[in-house]
């Protein structure tokens, strides 16, 4: 909600990532009685059948997104655009993020990804060829900052064995219900493990009646947002000002 949006905002901007709303990656679990008839759909990157977990995660590596279920011969662009976490910024039901960079306001949060991931306004990459110490330091904070999502991934698996291990279950449904069981459980002891003195699970728009939009006025809106996010380019200048954003920011903290 609007409350969990505030929080990650400032603690990301205490890190020098003004706007920046979490790290985003996939991870892939070993699927080993994936039934034959489906093995060419499953098999990808690894030796064996696998499903894909998509998340989204903070500094404490609370996980905030988790799209399970794609098929591991999948990369990570396939499995983001049949996510549903860029259709939820395009329709508008994410809360509101607004942030300055280097002068210029963006309207989009943002998540820190790897390389392979599309030039859109919702992602921060690492730079191909970081040229000069500006650029350099600020491709070695976002690679740093990226391991959040990495150490969510390591935390869920050291945690709960059935999601470390090879899936051992024919009926893809039950693997569904079994990650998604992992990562309610791997937030909850997150949660628990916060300081007691801290309320951060408040959830008071859960309920409440959504109004609804005409059909038109949402269509437009949605194919607006839609190309706004997507376009290349102003993924690169919003990249170049958070990098400037960036500098200064950490200008600031070796000065002091």
């Amino acid at each position: 909600n609007a409350e969990d949006a505030a929080r990650l905002l400032e603690m990301n901007k205490a890190r020098g990532f003004p706007g920046m709303l979490g790290s985003m990656d996939c991870m892939h679990w070993s699927w080993k009685n994936c039934p034959k008839a489906w093995h060419g759909q499953f098999h990808g990157q690894k030796k064996g059948s696998t499903i894909i977990l998509e998340a989204v995660a903070d500094q404490e590596t609370w996980i905030w997104h988790a799209f399970f279920g794609m098929p591991g011969s999948l990369n990570d662009i396939n499995v983001v655009n049949r996510s549903p976490l860029m259709n939820k910024i395009a329709n508008g039901d994410l809360p509101p993020v607004q942030f300055v960079a280097n002068g210029h306001t963006y309207n989009y949060g943002y998540y820190l990804a790897d390389g392979i991931y599309p030039k859109w306004q919702t992602f921060v990459k690492p730079l191909k060829k970081p040229e000069g110490r500006k650029n350099l330091d600020f491709h070695n904070a976002q690679a740093a900052a990226r391991k959040d999502v990495e150490r969510a991934f390591g935390i869920l698996q050291a945690q709960f064995a059935i999601v470390r291990g090879p899936a051992r279950f024919w009926d893809q449904k039950i693997l569904w219900y079994i990650m998604h069981a992992c990562v309610i459980m791997h937030n909850m002891i997150i949660e628990n493990e916060r300081r007691q003195d801290v309320d951060y699970s408040q959830y008071e728009l859960l309920g409440h009646f959504v109004r609804v939009r005409q059909r038109a006025e949402w269509v437009a809106r949605f194919v607006a947002s839609y190309y706004a996010i997507r376009r290349p380019a102003a993924h690169d200048d919003f990249q170049k000002d958070l990098i400037e954003e960036w500098w200064a920011w950490n200008g600031r903290q070796r000065a002091s």
